[in-house]
Order: structure tokens, then C-alpha cells, then sequence
């Protein structure tokens, strides 16, 4: 992420989504918290985030809204409870970033059967990568 704007919009956006369910699970919000220290959010400014609301920005990258999806899909496994609310919501998600719906239906076909709902990187690509040939 270049910009302030731009991690306090990522994580805006893992918020909502961390929600739809209608609650925010303790593991999810370490997991947000986790994210946010990478990030180098100071702690306040990320408990202030809790209470914003403002559009996302347009990740330009490919391979950072890839990044952002497969955050999202990690956050939708993180309380190990999958939500129809949150199918429904990060497929929309996924369409609204651009990436082929295809690719994402695997990806999380691929979560889901995982043990710890983490893949590979290297296979979190290749799976983006085959949509485009």
C-alpha cells in the first residue's frame, strides 16, 4: 500500500466485511489487528476506524486486490463459521475489484477444503493466472 489513505481504506473495507455477519468475532478482530500492524496503523487510529465509514479506493494492482480478496476470504474463515451473508458479500466484493469469478469461486472452494482455510501463495496466483489464458 503507497498512501495512508489507501491502508486506512483497506482496512475500512476488511471491517464492513468482517461485520456482515451482524458481529466481529474476537479472532477476527486480532486478525484485523494483525493486518493493521503490518500496516503500521498506530493502535488508536485503528480503533477509530471502527467508527468511519467511507468509500473504498480503487485498488489499481492486480496482485494487490488479489492480496485484498484473499484477506477478506481469510477474515470470512477466521471465526469458522462460513455466513451466507458472507458468500454472498465477498463474491460481490470480488466482481467489484475486477477479478474473475471463477478464479475466486476456486479459491475459496480450495479454503474451504483446507484445514487451517490458508493456501499456498504460490497457488493463489496460478489460480488467477490460468483465468487469463
Amino acid at each position: 500500500m503507497d498512501t495512508e489513505a489507501q491502508k486506512r481504506s483497506l482496512l475500512l473495507e476488511m471491517i464492513a466485511f468482517s461485520t456482515v455477519d451482524g458481529q466481529l468475532h474476537k479472532r477476527e478482530l486480532e486478525f484485523l489487528w494483525l493486518v493493521a500492524q503490518e500496516l503500521n496503523i498506530e493502535k488508536k487510529d485503528f480503533q477509530d476506524l471502527f467508527h468511519q465509514e467511507s468509500a473504498p479506493i480503487r485498488i489499481k494492482s492486480e496482485f494487490q486486490r488479489i492480496q485484498q480478496f484473499y484477506r477478506l476470504a481469510l477474515i470470512m474463515h477466521c471465526d469458522g463459521v462460513l455466513h451466507e451473508k458472507e458468500a454472498k458479500a465477498i463474491q460481490q466484493i470480488a466482481i467489484e475489484m475486477g477479478l474473475n469469478p471463477n478464479a475466486t469461486k476456486r479459491i475459496l472452494d480450495l479454503m474451504h477444503k483446507a484445514p487451517n482455510a490458508m493456501i499456498n501463495p504460490k497457488l493463489l496466483l496460478k489460480v488467477f493466472q490460468e483465468q487469463h489464458n
